[in-house]
């Protein structure tokens, strides 16, 4: 039972990490064209925003609109969105595979709770391959949290970061 709770709790932490990664990323796009953690909720069926479940096709233009009000919020200049605009739609498409991961990381976990018999060694394994795939997360996120923050003057950075603290409230 301790393994099937680690797990759960690792399940739980790379939702968490994907979460402000997609929103970063959706908040950064905004910054530079005009990009959330990658992305939240992937162990429910696909990528959300409130109730309304989206496809990972729909995931880019849903951080296009979201992000179009942020930069508008943090007065990005045309310069600083040329500069993002790369940052950010490269993030993006690093953690996007991460969302298929997570569908086939919950599908081998439930098929290992499921087993008439319990194979430790290979649950042991697939939390391994889960906190190597946070881990992964966890590096581009923070790539990318330093990327967008060097092109943002420091007020700029304050006014995204409230701003992502009140989508993480709405969220909640």
């Amino acid at each position: 039972m301790s393994t099937t709770v680690r797990t759960n709790e690792t399940s739980g932490a790379l939702r968490r990490l994907l979460k402000p990664a997609a929103l970063v990323a959706a908040l950064a796009i905004a910054a530079s064209a005009g990009a959330a953690a990658v992305a939240h909720g992937a162990a429910q069926g696909g990528w959300h925003h409130g109730a309304a479940a989206m496809t990972a096709e729909d995931f880019p233009e849903h951080v296009d609109k979201f992000l179009q009000h942020a930069y508008i919020e943090i007065d990005a200049t045309p310069a600083q969105r040329a500069q993002l605009d790369p940052i950010v739609k490269q993030a993006l498409a690093d953690l996007m595979p991460l969302h298929e991961q997570m569908h086939a990381f919950h599908a081998r976990a439930l098929a290992a709770l499921t087993a008439d018999t319990i194979d430790r060694a290979a649950l042991e394994s697939l939390r391994a391959e889960h906190v190597q795939a946070a881990e992964g997360a966890s590096r581009r996120i923070t790539q990318l949290i330093g990327d967008v923050a060097d092109v943002l003057t420091p007020a700029q950075r304050k006014t995204l970061a409230a701003r992502i603290a009140e989508h993480h409230r709405a969220l909640q």
